[in-house]
């Protein structure tokens, strides 16, 4: 059950936020520009690629890994294909974790290891193996991690990724939960690769634009942020809608796609909230059947008169429609609409402001990040009496 009582009120949110996830949301903007110099200092600017790489490849551990391997997907579009390298392995673990280059990569190819830890030796080895066979290797880990040893000098370049003070290691050199899961640790992965990206011809992210990121990520905090009342706040008015319900992501947009994705990893990771995402207009017969089974608004069971006070409440699906193109022209938004309401479901709709295609995927990603930790937060915490 979501606290609804706490998402307006700043105090008890700090007090419950134990992780330090809203301080990593609202900080998003400053971690763009701290990774934005850490990527100058390591030379990315200076680099004079002499041809766009034939693939990129992504390899890396955690949530903010797999969003950074699939948002370069979608931004890189046609310019080269993007392979995420999916770990195998007995556990979760640093140590456990494994990966493996595919046969035909090689020399004209391009290997990005963005990780929160920094201490999976499979990534050490992937790095190693990659070097053997003539591909460059980029890395973005925490500064003095394992990997930062084996993919610095003639192995590779590394970027030291950016971290909030509280996200320091300690004495013991094992870095805490913080890092991966706050919300600004995305940008601290994504933000030096885009930098890399934009040298190579990949895509467009020139330091420019990479400001007005920053700016956009301070603005939608602002808007987004605790001290906001849930009325005037899109991220606490998404997480009130979606409380004891089953998200039904459904994107429009190539950079869209991702951010809904990521969305409901989120959900899952933070907040223990199950949901489904998927692309329009895919997603109406891929989901339809939800809205009218179990999961539709006006389903009950066959006793309609039996007491449900000891019951948990059951999930009801809610639409949640992400899109990063303007209203009007060429879209499944209407019938999108038109099949959720005629089965009476409840409709969330999430914008971004008019800017560039950054500027719109990092709002998107902002406000979907709030929603996820206010989530978590008002979920887990237990109601004064």
């Amino acid at each position: 059950m979501l606290d609804e009582n706490l998402l307006d009120a700043p105090d008890d949110l700090a007090l419950a936020d134990r992780r330090g996830l809203l301080r990593g949301a609202a900080e998003a903007g400053a971690r763009v520009r701290t990774a934005t110099r850490h990527a100058a200092d390591a030379g990315i600017a200076d680099l004079h690629p002499e041809g766009r790489p034939r693939a990129v490849l992504v390899a890396g551990s955690g949530t903010a890994a797999t969003g950074v391997a699939d948002l370069i997907g979608a931004l890189a579009g046609a310019s080269a294909p993007v392979v995420r390298l999916p770990p195998t392995g007995v556990a979760p673990a640093a140590g456990a974790l494994r990966w493996a280059l595919p046969g035909w990569a090689g020399s004209v190819d391009l290997l990005l290891l963005p990780t929160t830890d920094g201490s999976e030796p499979g990534l050490a080895l992937l790095a190693e193996q990659a070097y053997r066979r003539g591909i460059t290797v980029v890395a973005v880990a925490p500064q003095g991690s394992p990997l930062a040893e084996a993919v610095g000098g003639s192995h590779g370049l590394f970027v030291p990724m950016a971290v909030a003070p509280n996200e320091i290691p300690d004495e013991s050199g094992e870095y805490g939960e913080n890092v991966a899961a706050a919300p600004g640790a995305l940008w601290a992965l994504f933000t030096p690769l885009l930098a890399l990206l934009d040298r190579v011809g990949l895509l467009d992210a020139p330091p420019e634009a990479l400001e007005k990121v920053a700016d956009r990520l301070d603005h939608t905090a602002e808007r987004c942020g605790p001290a906001v009342a849930t009325y005037g706040n899109p991220a606490k008015t998404l997480a009130a809608e979606l409380a004891d319900s089953l998200p039904l992501i459904w994107t429009e947009g190539a950079a869209a796609g991702p951010v809904g994705r990521r969305f409901a990893a989120v959900l899952a990771e933070l907040a223990g909230l199950p949901a489904l995402a998927a692309e329009l207009p895919e997603a109406l017969p891929a989901h339809g059947v939800l809205l009218a089974g179990d999961y539709a608004a006006g389903a009950d069971p066959d006793d309609f008169f039996r007491d449900r006070v000891d019951e948990p409440q059951a999930l009801r699906a809610r639409v949640v429609l992400l899109r990063d193109r303007p209203a009007g022209g060429l879209s499944a938004a209407p019938a999108a609409r038109e099949l959720a309401l005629g089965h009476e479901t409840a409709v969330s709709e999430l914008e971004p402001e008019e800017g560039g295609d950054l500027e719109t995927l990092a709002e998107l990603l902002a406000v979907t990040d709030f929603a996820a930790v206010y989530l978590a937060l008002a979920a887990r915490s237990t109601p004064a009496p």
